[in-house]
């Protein structure tokens, strides 16, 4: 219930929400707005995982941006207070990130991070200390449908849209979530700021994964698990090899670049064969599929729609939405089948399905049934 209903019904108690902070400026300006609406505002901010001897490095609480989450509450003149976060970050995004890369996945632990840490962890410490609820600066908004079930939409600026990474919400986790920014543009939100007097308002963004640090992600692994890194035969589809590879993790599907491959016209990762720890490369004509295994899908209203469905399908955070047909499966798995051939079908990465503006929720893409081994069948 928001703050207007809360008002029109006569309820006097002022609500409390918790804002998670980072130190930037969509966290801050989504504190500013709420304190402006009459919310009692109580900054929070996780103290993340870093990596041994890069204490520090992780770049959604490095000192300098406690510092400024500090310096913006205080501007605000809301509490502030920093949870400590490592454990639950490191088990359930760092070690997930390594051990998908390990089995050849390319992952996105932003899902993860959304899932157990932030809407999970942290709004559990949000309504231990009695908030309503919890505010993020994600750029989606909230509607209810004829149904009454709390539906995500797709922000009104389509270039910040975060629909996609947070496809893995509930109805109980909704009725306690606040997204302010979703009827903002990124200007729009970096005005706003200068309007409050921010100290954030011309910070930079970040678009790396905050665990890195300065590392490239292949650097990071070859740390964290070692083995990931080890070569092997690359070949063609029918079998000639012509080149080697320098570990699985470090490719992805539809990448050309890195291939080193002297040939006469440019290839492209096709498929990976963890069995033989070979990487499959062909030219572009040869690059794409139709079809793919996701789950287990979160339906974001709790309901399952019918067994076959057509729907608009975003197989990457930045990836374009393309119709697709969605079939429900045994175990809450679902088979996509789209009307052409997409380049970048990619084990690991979340396929989100969509009706218009609402995003239904979506599931995990999974590997070629080809390459897994009996047990994982």
């Amino acid at each position: 219930m928001d703050l207007q209903n809360r008002r029109e019904t006569g309820m006097s108690k002022q609500p409390r929400v918790v804002v998670a902070m980072s130190g930037g400026v969509d966290s801050s300006v989504a504190a500013a707005l709420l304190k402006q609406q009459g919310y009692e505002v109580i900054g929070m901010m996780m103290r993340l995982w870093n990596e041994p001897g890069a204490e520090g490095s992780n770049r959604c609480c490095t000192p300098d941006a406690m510092a400024q989450a500090r310096r913006v509450a205080a501007k605000l003149e809301i509490p502030f207070y920093a949870i400590d976060a490592q454990e639950i970050f490191y088990q359930h995004v760092v070690k997930y990130f390594v051990n998908a890369y390990a089995q050849y996945i390319t992952p996105n632990p932003c899902l993860n991070c959304n899932r157990y840490v932030r809407w999970e962890f942290l709004l559990q410490h949000a309504q231990a200390i009695g908030a309503d609820f919890m505010a993020t600066g994600h750029y989606v908004r909230l509607e209810k449908d004829a149904a009454n079930k709390i539906q995500i939409l797709a922000a009104v600026d389509r270039h910040k849209d975060q629909s996609y990474v947070l496809h893995i919400l509930n109805q109980e986790q909704l009725a306690h979530a606040l997204f302010p920014l979703g009827e903002f543009t990124k200007p729009q939100v970096r005005q706003i700021a200068r309007d409050f007097d921010l100290p954030v308002a011309e910070r930079a963004e970040s678009q790396d994964l905050c665990f890195l640090g300065d590392s490239d992600y292949r650097q990071f692994l070859r740390r964290q698990a070692p083995e990931v890194g080890t070569p092997g035969p690359m070949i063609t589809r029918d079998g000639k090899e012509i080149g080697q590879h320098q570990g699985l993790a470090f490719y992805t599907i539809g990448q050309r670049k890195g291939l080193a491959i002297s040939a006469t016209q440019p290839h492209y990762v096709l498929d990976k064969d963890p069995r033989k720890n070979t990487l499959i490369v062909g030219t572009l004509d040869q690059l794409g599929q139709t079809e793919l295994i996701a789950g287990p899908i979160n339906w974001i209203s709790g309901i399952k729609p019918p067994d076959e469905i057509r729907l608009s399908v975003k197989i990457r955070y930045k990836a374009p939405r393309v119709l697709a047909r969605i079939m429900q499966l045994p175990n809450n798995m679902a088979s996509v089948a789209f009307d052409q051939p997409l380049r970048d079908i990619t084990p690991g990465q979340a396929a989100v399905f969509y009706d218009g503006d609402a995003c239904l929720g979506g599931g995990i893409i999974q590997p070629s049934p080809q390459w897994l081994s009996e047990e994982d069948q």
